[in-house]
């Protein structure tokens, strides 16, 4: 459950994205009530009744309370004076584990990028922090601008439909994007690169040190994948790659050092299982140890987020393609 007092305004070079407030009606009125912006949503009536900016601003608060959509308020600054420039939404749904991405920009301020830089500040923070695998859209075919926005921000066209728009009070054809996490994020490289092989068929090998560490009530430390690195939102084991000469102990001891600001010993870790998989451009084999003692309190040093999770729930959590073979042999043992 998310309440908007607890909500983190997302912040771009010039915007804000903040929960609306009861005093936004009068200002988003007066922005939304235009025909020109109207005709480009689909749930909007034209005209725009008064009454329903402070009935939106209600409902778009419960919603985000009970964590079902992320309507938002885009704002800029006019001299020491934060202005109102649009809206921008996700309606989350649960069990396709997709957002439905929407936004609007009052006329005054169309050609100044405000779409793109809100748009791809929201998708971008969704897949890193909520229980999302897409991002969805859908926009009108004569809305070029908007289909513009979509695909610099990483959304790809994956289909067409028909859809009733309010204000033109009829359906009209529309274009389906969709955003996957490797779409926004890309897909993980070996960095730095590996030498290359004389095989065409082979990828070179990245050797990755994971460690599943385990506390008194036999739970799990997983920790997820901050915003702005490769496979964001996605939940995996503490570790990382090994440096020239290094061991794969004397690795994880590095690693949960920075990553967690824990002490652990080498002989605290316990080589427990491996795994190999196939990347695009290289081919990663990860050993995985277990842990149950380490000095101090693990601590996000890395922008990550941390949970403890009980075996049986570890396939609940979305992780990285290597991580998932592990997730069974661990909890079985467990």
């Amino acid at each position: 459950m998310t309440d908007a007092a607890d909500f983190a305004p997302l912040a771009t070079e010039r915007l804000t994205l903040r929960p609306y407030r009861a005093e936004d009606a009068a200002a988003l009125h007066r922005l939304i009530n235009d025909w020109e912006v109207c005709r480009t949503l689909a749930a909007v009536p034209f005209p725009y009744p008064r009454a329903l900016a402070d009935e939106w601003i209600r409902s778009a608060g419960a919603a985000l309370a009970a964590g079902d959509a992320f309507h938002l308020a885009i704002t800029g600054r006019e001299g020491a004076q934060e202005v109102i420039v649009g809206g921008i939404g996700l309606r989350i749904e649960r069990a396709a584990r997709t957002g439905h991405l929407g936004y609007w920009v009052g006329r005054r301020f169309w050609g100044h990028g405000v779409a793109t830089e809100a748009a791809g500040r929201l998708v971008r923070w969704a897949l890193a922090n909520l229980d999302l695998d897409t991002i969805a859209a859908s926009v009108a075919t004569d809305n070029a601008a908007s289909v513009a926005v979509l695909r610099r921000i990483g959304l790809r066209h994956v289909g067409r439909g028909q859809e009733h728009f309010l204000a033109r009070g009829a359906g009209q054809p529309v274009l389906r994007f969709a955003a996957t996490r490797e779409d926004l994020f890309g897909v993980p490289v070996a960095d730095p690169a590996p030498a290359p092989v004389a095989d065409a068929e082979a990828r070179p090998l990245l050797l990755v040190a994971a460690c599943a560490l385990i506390d008194a009530d036999t739970r799990v430390l997983l920790a997820r994948r901050p915003e702005g690195r490769k496979m964001a939102g996605l939940w995996e084991f503490p570790g990382g790659k090994l440096r020239p000469g290094e061991t794969p102990e004397a690795a994880l001891i590095r690693e949960l050092h920075e990553e967690l600001g824990i002490g652990v010993a080498n002989a605290c870790l316990a080589a427990f299982a491996f795994a190999s998989h196939a990347y695009p451009t290289f081919h990663l084999l990860m050993p995985l140890y277990l842990c149950r003692r380490w000095r101090g309190t693990p601590q996000p040093r890395e922008g990550q987020t941390l949970a403890w999770v009980r075996p049986e729930r570890l396939a609940e959590y979305p992780m990285p393609p290597a991580d998932r073979p592990l997730v069974p042999l661990l909890r079985d043992f467990l």
